[in-house]
């Protein structure tokens, strides 16, 4: 039985970046023509969010998405989430219909014809040099003002002890939000480790909760207020996280 399941995870995975690739593939001169110029972008993005929709469903996944928050039209945001798993762009994808940008790290270009069209579309950062940090202000700054919304996934990577419900959050979000005065959006995504985590021999197809809650706002805040909000949006993701686990 457990060769069966091995070989399924084996096949699964591997599965996984196929469907990463035959959206791309088939919507490649689209796509190609959207990140020729900057106001292309919305078209991007909605192409973006069919390629999520494909791969969540052609992996088995299906989604609930508990969202009782409205967005303004002209209004840029700040999103933030947990993250345990590849799969967590693709959910943020679906889960969201406003425009944002990714602010992500660096070494997700490697990623074959995925990375050619991320490393056009997202804000990369290297976490070993300050000057790559510095930069992303300045190049979110250039997007909030095109009207684009932000997505950083806070605890800055996927933590190392898998019995972290959620690690510590960097600055890098909440010092961003505060700067442009962005509200901030916390979502909590409820099974991605269990469905899909980076432990190769794990996961299986099934429902992936996603929970947006209530918005932390910025409006006339300063850096000296960053840690209290900061600690707000962990403690807020962190109490919907410990939910999601009584109700499995």
């Amino acid at each position: 039985m457990r060769g069966i399941k091995i070989i399924f995870w084996v096949v699964w995975r591997v599965w996984l970046y196929v469907l990463m690739t035959i959206p791309i593939l088939v919507m490649f001169p689209f796509l190609l023509a959207s990140i020729l110029t900057e106001s292309g972008y919305l078209y991007f993005f909605k192409m973006a969010r069919i390629w999520a929709k494909v791969i969540l469903i052609g992996m088995g996944f299906y989604y609930k998405i508990d969202n009782g928050q409205e967005f303004e039209s002209h209004k840029s945001y700040m999103f933030i989430a947990n993250h345990t798993s590849m799969v967590d762009i693709m959910l943020m994808l679906v889960s969201v219909k406003k425009p944002f940008v990714f602010v992500g790290k660096q070494e997700l270009v490697k990623i074959p014809l995925f990375g050619f069209f991320y490393k056009r579309t997202c804000i990369l950062v290297d976490r070993n040099s300050s000057r790559s940090k510095h930069g992303v202000f300045e190049r979110a700054q250039k997007r909030i003002d095109q009207g684009l919304s932000i997505c950083i996934f806070p605890e800055g990577g996927v933590p190392d002890d898998e019995s972290i419900v959620l690690d510590h959050f960097k600055d890098g979000a909440f010092r961003l939000a505060i700067e442009h005065q962005l509200p901030i959006v916390p979502i909590a995504f409820g099974d991605n480790k269990k469905r899909y985590s980076y432990t190769i021999f794990s996961g299986s197809p099934g429902l992936l909760r996603v929970k947006v809650l209530p918005f932390v706002e910025t409006k006339g805040k300063t850096m000296a207020d960053k840690n209290g909000i900061k600690d707000n949006a962990w403690k807020e993701i962190h109490k919907q996280l410990l939910e999601f686990e009584k109700k499995t």
